[in-house]
């Protein structure tokens, strides 16, 4: 699959030729993730900490807590990649400090090791010095510490001279069951499928930036289809994963969608379908996902209104649990009944205090199993309520717990005196 890449430099994104001569200055990069996350993670490498010339660590920080990315340069210590694991990065990519040593420090499957090479050789201390270890021997010392490699052609690199699908093979087969990403040189969709069919990535940055690859092309290239239409069976799901219903996309509806981040589709009856464009029930598209077998997707969104045409929030029927809950709750604020509990609750905040209190309490205190859930299930019910009191949400609260879960190190967690 593609993997966009985002380099940083002098808080702008930029891209070099040959990681040297500037040619595409892009500005801000919070627009670009934003249109890049919705294909797959990111790439996101800070320049200037690599080549010890400054940081941007804090644009670097905002950018991993809102979009998936994977972030290198300038990771030269255990602690900093910790640092990043922990601030919310999918994986941390590791260049001149990768050895076993440092790499087992680190939980394996959220460690990238980056191998710069030229003519197969790894290059060091910003491309300019010869390591004197090919990169495939390299590979075969590093690759039982690592989830995957990075391997970039140093000579390709920003040119737009092609792949060698040869060495891609070669570096896949010494990489075993790591995932290789090939950078250096790709400059068209069907390299990034070719790529893909042999296991590997594209890490794309200059192809992207100056249009001569549609990243909508590029993600879409892996994809097959068994239908006589070409099209590719798509299931939507909210963030929490509830599917709301099931689609077809094609590359067209595809293209529309990664570039205006609206739910678009493609109708058998009607061609192109953007959801919500007559009912209301619109949708702002949060990413693309692809199964195994590269034959089927998922579209994640946020969706307004109920998804299915008969209104109901799914093509299944109503959703339950805390997501009903939430909805529930979102449209209380707006609309609450003068005679609900809801609405005394959201206008009476010591009320609510006090229940909370209440509540949390009989938790600790029920002894039965049933009893648990139930004294749970109330003190759920008053939580959410203080959650979106404050405008909050239930997407808000499931963003916090998986950067959470992301975290490589946990504090003690005593109780506060």
């Amino acid at each position: 699959m593609i993997v966009p890449s985002i380099d940083l430099q002098g808080g702008q994104a930029v891209q070099l030729v040959g990681g040297k001569r500037l040619a595409i200055e892009a500005g801000d990069p919070i627009p670009i993730a934003e249109k890049f996350s919705r294909v797959g993670t990111i790439a996101v490498i800070d320049l200037d900490a690599a080549l010890g010339t400054g940081s941007n660590a804090e644009l670097v920080r905002e950018l991993v807590q809102r979009f998936p990315c994977r972030v290198g340069g300038g990771i030269r210590s255990v602690e900093s990649a910790r640092e990043w694991l922990n601030l919310g990065a999918e994986q941390v990519i590791v260049g001149t400090s990768a050895s076993p040593d440092f790499l087992r420090e680190l939980p394996k499957d959220r460690v990238i090791a980056a191998l710069d090479a030229v003519q197969g050789e790894v290059v060091i201390k910003g491309w300019t010095e010869q390591s004197g270890h090919p990169v495939l021997e390299r590979i075969s010392v590093l690759r039982d510490f690592v989830a995957g490699f990075l391997v970039t052609v140093v000579e390709n690199e920003g040119r737009l001279t092609g792949v060698d699908l040869d060495h891609a093979k070669k570096l896949c087969a010494a990489a075993g069951p790591a995932r290789v990403t090939y950078a250096g040189g790709v400059r068209n969709a069907q390299e990034v499928g070719q790529l893909d069919r042999l296991g590997l990535d594209a890490q794309v940055g200059m192809a992207l930036y100056n249009g001569s690859l549609d990243l909508a092309e590029a993600f879409s290239a892996p994809l097959v289809s068994d239908r006589e239409d070409g099209l590719w069976p798509t299931v939507v799901t909210d963030r929490s994963g509830v599917a709301l219903g099931l689609v077809y996309s094609n590359l067209e509806s595809v293209r529309h969608a990664v570039e205006t981040g609206e739910g678009a589709y493609w109708s058998r009856k009607r061609g192109l379908w953007v959801k919500g464009r007559e009912s209301g029930a619109t949708q702002r598209l949060l990413r693309f996902e692809v199964d195994c077998d590269r034959d089927a997707l998922k579209a994640v969104v946020e969706q307004s209104g109920g998804f299915c045409h008969t209104g109901d929030d799914t093509c299944w029927g109503s959703v339950h649990g805390i997501d009903s809950l939430a909805r529930t709750l979102a449209s209380r604020l707006s609309q609450a009944p003068e005679s609900s509990y809801t609405k005394r609750l959201l206008d009476d905040p010591t009320l609510l205090r006090s229940k909370i209190i209440e509540e949390a309490s009989e938790v600790c205190d029920a002894t039965s199993g049933t009893h648990v859930v139930a004294e749970v299930a109330d003190l759920l019910y008053f939580a959410m309520v203080r959650l979106y009191s404050t405008g909050g949400s239930l997407t808000e609260l499931e963003n916090t717990l998986d950067l959470r879960a992301k975290k490589v190190t946990r504090r003690p967690g005593d109780a506060k005196s």
